[in-house]
């Protein structure tokens, strides 16, 4: 066999032989990999993570699959049947765990981070020690290294593979800088954290993310490089790094900023606000707080901040973290408007990337459509971050690697689930102190991130973090509402909920009442309805975001106009959302959320003062909402606190005082939860991702009580298991495109009729705007009731067929209204 071929290309029969796929992928992996100073490591592995594709079995196999091998062939083989099971990814593992293993202690220690990363390329991140049930404690990592030699082909692969792979592998692997720049690196991980032990929870997790940091050079790499081959036209439309330099992006932003007219009292103090972010951009790279009250202009600041700050020390990208997507669809559309003007290719700036259109399993088209980062700014959002650090399979693994030098601001910073309080502070310490990247964390109600136990993640704060110079003082300056507590014994009917906002829109002209369930927000809209004599709006996340910023545009020209406006909304407007309500009403929850709420109101202080109330609505279940719960409940705690002592807060029930207090309390009573517990049916044991992700002390010890000795390899964790726990807890949604307008329509027919993947790639972008995440149950009744559908067989991408079950006061629902119309077959 002269020639060894790693991928045919369907639409032309077109072949990529092996070692030009492997110099390919070794290349980008490189480059990737040097973010972090290891690109000969990245090298290493992107030139052997298919050194078993050299295998006449794995030929075979691939020949027989693009019928490049006749049936009556000797080699023939069933390819359909043979899919996923012959190995190509543990040869390369093998020899260089073979290789560098010699080297003693920490030759093995490298070798062991190396060889995970080719031997997961296909599957995600393997277990070291497995978590499961039946073979808990197990040292899967060791029986993958010395799996057979007859199915792993590495003795048959070595004695074919080209010269100039093998040559440049051991070249590289005799390398003195092969062991000792990850040693240095491990080094560094160890004196950095709290105990400075290498065995301890901090120091391990480290370790562990710069496992997944390498993995992700690897995955990247070789799915662009197949991608590329695959769609040699999508691949002249990457952009590879070469983006619009930092000072035109700056330049951009502060002609705009210069334009700016003042129009309320307010507007100076945006103003000092944003000129305080353009100042503190000078200092050096680190973690820094942002905390500004709602209303303060945090959006174009933090950016301000953001672009003056990667163009003084050259970093490669702004990444905006943000929890919801309303959120994002705001900003990033206000962010695109100044950074891609008349002229500028759409697209080539802001990247809006939290589409949860096609599930995690990676397809050949998938490869093609998946995003990986490559934009100089991004919108992403929470779900999509932890993914990419703590997620299943490689979908979301791959786009680690851009999260390095690169300046990362957490929009609304205290909507982390507080399950992952640990694992996020850990990997922000990773990401900053190894990485080279800046993180801002934005909020006008801070959590105490620092505060939680060290030894198992506290956020690393510096003693100049703080970006504003006088929090307290701009509290007071910003200070634009009155929070009336209006609890009840037994609580508040619907009734009397909608008397009260009909009678506050007689009032103030304009109400805007905030619930923590849809089926509230759709009962208290139906009442208000019923009496207004003006429009009145609803907003859920059941709405596309097409469909959201339609409502939200009526909203700010009814507001702008001063006619009489009321809104009936889940929580997904109190944050970020730039609207100007004269009154607001807030069912109980976290403070945080009450202070946010707070924040729709007279926010650009056209009054003296606005008023909040705060309600306790009857009959509120929130079992399946334990954040909002518990959160509800400690608020509460400070509300009867600060009406027994309202000096001892400043006399602000949303200011600093009452803020820091409010999470001292829910902090304490949730700190078990921190760790991210995994319950014992998903496992078949009481764990955590944090000690799954670190020590993995529960495995270890099972292994040392069967072994009779500690497991002999350094590096435990039992990143596979972690990894579906994450996925399983976290209850991921799937978007189904939805029939909102002639727009939404036209995406479903066209993503129906579309065959090629540079076209289909644009419609996925658009058809953000138009789809719906639901939750697995309520994808179950859709699918039960035949209503959703895949686009095209094979492609995973759903979309509503019935325009029933679509209202246009309510979005997406289970139960069909109004008259039957079926799209598209």
């Amino acid at each position: 066999m002269s020639e060894y071929i790693a991928h045919v290309r369907k639409i032309d029969g077109v072949i990529q032989l092996l070692p030009d796929h492997l110099v390919g992928v070794a290349r980008f992996s490189s480059a990737f990999a040097s973010k972090i100073g290891l690109p000969q490591q990245g090298e290493l592995i992107g030139l052997l993570h298919d050194l078993g594709k050299y295998s006449a079995e794995f030929q075979n196999y691939l020949k027989s699959a693009v019928e490049l091998l006749n049936p009556d062939e000797d080699e023939f083989v069933d390819a359909k049947g043979l899919k996923g099971k012959v190995d190509h990814s543990t040869a390369g593992a093998q020899l260089i765990w073979q290789e560098l293993a010699k080297f003693g202690q920490l030759g093995q220690i490298v070798a062991q981070i190396l060889a995970l990363c080719i031997a997961s390329h296909h599957s995600g991140l393997i277990d070291c020690l497995s978590a499961d049930e039946n073979s808990l404690g197990d040292d899967s990592f060791s029986k993958r290294m010395n799996k057979l030699d007859e199915r792993s082909h590495l003795n048959e692969a070595l004695a074919v593979v080209d010269d100039l792979v093998r040559l440049r592998a051991h070249a590289l692997m005799a390398e003195h800088s092969m062991i000792h720049a990850i040693q240095s690196l491990v080094g560094k991980i160890i004196r950095n954290s709290p105990e400075k032990n290498d065995r301890s929870v901090v120091a391990q997790q480290h370790i562990g993310l710069l496992v997944r940091f390498l993995f992700s050079c690897l995955i990247d790499a070789d799915r662009i490089d197949t991608a590329d081959f695959e769609n040699p036209r999508q691949a002249k439309l990457r952009m590879n790094g070469c983006y619009a330099d930092w000072g035109t992006l700056c330049f951009r932003l502060e002609a705009h900023l210069a334009d700016f007219t003042p129009r309320y009292p307010i507007d100076q103090l945006r103003q000092d606000i944003s000129l305080h972010c353009f100042n503190a951009a000078k200092r050096s790279r680190g973690i820094f707080t942002l905390t500004v009250p709602t209303g303060g202009g945090k959006t174009l600041a933090s950016l301000r901040f953001a672009l003056q700050h990667a163009k003084t020390h050259q970093m490669e990208r702004v990444i905006y973290v943000i929890p919801f997507t309303s959120i994002i669809d705001q900003n990033a559309d206000v962010v695109r408007r100044i950074l891609e003007p008349q002229g500028v290719v759409p697209g080539t700036v802001v990247l809006e990337h939290h589409s949860n259109l096609t599930p995690e399993s990676q397809t050949w088209r998938s490869k093609m459509l998946s995003e990986n980062w490559d934009a100089p700014v991004v919108y992403t959002t929470s779900v999509q971050f932890l993914e990419t650090l703590f997620g299943a399979g490689t979908r979301g693994a791959r786009r680690m690697h851009q999260l390095a030098n690169a300046v990362l601001i957490f929009d609304e910073i205290q909507t982390l689930p507080v399950n992952c309080v640990h694992l996020f502070n850990n990997a922000i310490s990773f990401l900053t102190n190894h990485c080279g990247s800046t993180v801002v964390l934005c909020t006008a109600t801070q959590p105490l991130l620092d505060k939680v136990d060290a030894c198992k993640g506290a956020m690393q704060l510096a003693g100049d973090h703080e970006i504003m110079p006088d929090v307290q003082g701009l509290f007071e300056g910003l200070k634009r509402v009155e929070v009336n507590n209006q609890l009840r014994n037994g609580g508040w009917s619907i009734e009397d909920i909608a008397a009260l906002a009909l009678s506050e829109v007689a009032r103030a002209q304009s109400c805007l009442v905030i619930v923590n369930t849809k089926i509230a927000a759709q009962a208290i809209y139906r009442q208000c309805k019923l009496r207004a004599e003006f429009k009145v709006y609803h907003l859920s996340t059941n709405m596309c975001p097409a469909h959201r910023k339609v409502i939200l545009a009526q909203v700010r020209d009814d507001l702008e106009a001063q006619t009489p406006t009321l809104c009936i909304s889940t929580q997904l407007i109190e944050a970020g959302v730039d609207v100007d309500f004269g009154c607001v009403i807030r069912f109980t929850a976290g403070l945080d959320s009450i202070a946010q709420a707070a924040g729709r109101c007279n926010r650009n202080g056209r009054q003296d003062r606005g008023i909040v109330h705060v309600i306790n609505p009857q009959d509120e279940n929130l079992n399946m909402l334990p954040d909002i719960r518990i959160g509800r409940d400690k608020a509460e705690r400070v509300l009867n606190d600060f009406h027994e002592n309202p000096g001892k807060f400043g006399h602000s029930l949303i200011g600093p005082q009452a803020l820091a207090w409010y999470y001292q309390n829910y902090f304490y009573a949730r700190a078990d939860e921190m760790v991210y517990p995994v319950a014992e049916k998903k496992l078949g044991h009481h764990d955590s991702l944090l000690n799954l992700l670190s020590c993995n002390t529960i495995a270890s010890a099972e292994h040392s009580k069967v072994a009779g000795k500690a497991p002999d390899i350094y590096l435990r964790q039992s990143f596979m298991a972690a990894a579906r726990a994450f996925k399983a807890i976290d209850a991921p949604t799937r978007g189904v495109l939805v029939p909102f307008e002639q727009v939404g329509r036209d995406l479903i027919a066209d993503l129906c009729g579309a065959y090629m993947p540079d076209k289909e790639f644009d419609l996925l972008r658009k058809a953000q705007q138009y789809s719906v995440n639901v939750f697995p149950n309520v994808l179950e009744k859709l699918q039960k009731g035949g209503v959703v559908r895949e686009v095209r067989p094979d492609t995973d991408i759903l979309f509503l067929i019935d325009s029933r079950y679509y209202s246009s006061e309510f979005g997406l629902a289970t139960t069909p209204e109004g008259n039957m119309e079926v799209l598209y077959g």
